[in-house]
């Protein structure tokens, strides 16, 4: 495969893994005590309409309950935990990518690699995308790790941002060049460059400097004709079932020129309605945190003790 169509299928990917945080998104807003409405669809487009607002504060207050939230903020703390910047998609990426943003020579280093692989080839860039298109529904197809509305929901906006892609001026070099200077620019006003960079700020100072970041990518997706504020604010949905504390929705909600349906579950807790799959991901997390701390410990002590035993050794010999 070649350069540009590894390059443009990547993209795609990771465009496709940024609607589906559509998700997991959030709610804005200034009160330290925001809480889920208490009917289950309207929980979850105040997370959507959130995200639009590029609150992430807000965003991991709306997704688990209150007495949780605090002990999340304890893991983030003692190390062992970036809930929630992992429900976000690629989350493993966010560092590097912020990494290679914010270097010195982050914007020519960009530039130079758009220049090699992609300025120019519109034909090469659209072929691409159709390709990744057909190659991600045939995979999607054939995984049985998703239930069968999870992959009609992945199919969906797989061949829409197939689409989009193979018709967005993605080969365009000054619209490029713009676009690398805004997300500079955005990713150095972070200050965040590593992890232990995220456990000095603590979970809620991350989580306010992170925001911003998310606002510049998303408009530069919008310059390219991919609307993510207007995916996330328009989400409509209805109750497919209800049953105790739990419940099936189906959601609604447009994607460049296309309108998106997916079924999510739902679970109340504490009076108030949570994504299934965010609670049962944030419940193992503080399971596992003892665990993990104590690792984290016998790590540290073994670190201490290799420090030592080398300060102690002798001196080689010349």
């Amino acid at each position: 495969m070649s350069t540009v169509n590894r390059c443009s299928l990547r993209n795609i990917w990771f465009l496709a893994a940024l609607v589906l945080l559509s998700q997991t998104a959030c709610r804005s807003g200034e009160d330290d005590r925001v809480a889920p409405p208490a009917e289950p669809v309207a929980a979850v487009q105040a997370m959507t309409q959130a995200l639009a607002s590029n609150d992430l504060q807000a965003y991991a207050r709306l997704s688990v309950p209150p007495r949780q939230y605090a002990q999340l903020q304890q893991a983030w703390a003692e190390g062992h935990s970036r809930w929630p910047l992992t429900e976000l998609p690629l989350h493993d990426q966010l560092l590097p990518m912020l990494q290679a943003l914010s270097a010195d020579d982050g914007a020519a280093g960009l530039q130079r690699s758009f220049d090699t692989q992609l300025a120019g080839q519109a034909t090469a860039v659209r072929q691409a995308a159709r390709s990744m298109g057909v190659f991600g529904v045939q995979y999607l197809r054939h995984q049985d790790t998703y239930t069968p509305s999870q992959q009609a929901h992945y199919i969906q906006v797989v061949e829409t941002l197939a689409d989009w892609a193979a018709d967005a001026p993605l080969s365009d070099r000054a619209r490029a060049r713009a676009s690398i200077a805004a997300l500079v620019q955005a990713a150095r006003a972070t200050g965040i460059g590593d992890d232990a960079q995220l456990r000095q700020l603590g979970m809620e100072p991350s989580l306010q400097r992170i925001g911003p970041f998310l606002a510049s990518l998303k408009s530069v997706l919008a310059s390219y004709g991919l609307d993510l504020d207007a995916s996330l604010r328009g989400v409509t949905g209805e109750v497919i079932s209800e049953e105790g504390d739990n419940a099936l929705l189906r959601l609604h909600y447009p994607l460049a020129d296309k309108t998106v349906s997916l079924q999510i579950p739902v679970t109340r807790r504490e009076g108030q309605w949570y994504l299934t799959r965010t609670l049962a991901d944030t419940d193992a997390l503080l399971r596992n945190a003892p665990q993990a701390q104590q690792a984290r410990a016998d790590a540290g002590v073994a670190d201490a003790a290799e420090t030592a035993q080398r300060a102690d050794a002798p001196p080689a010999k010349p």
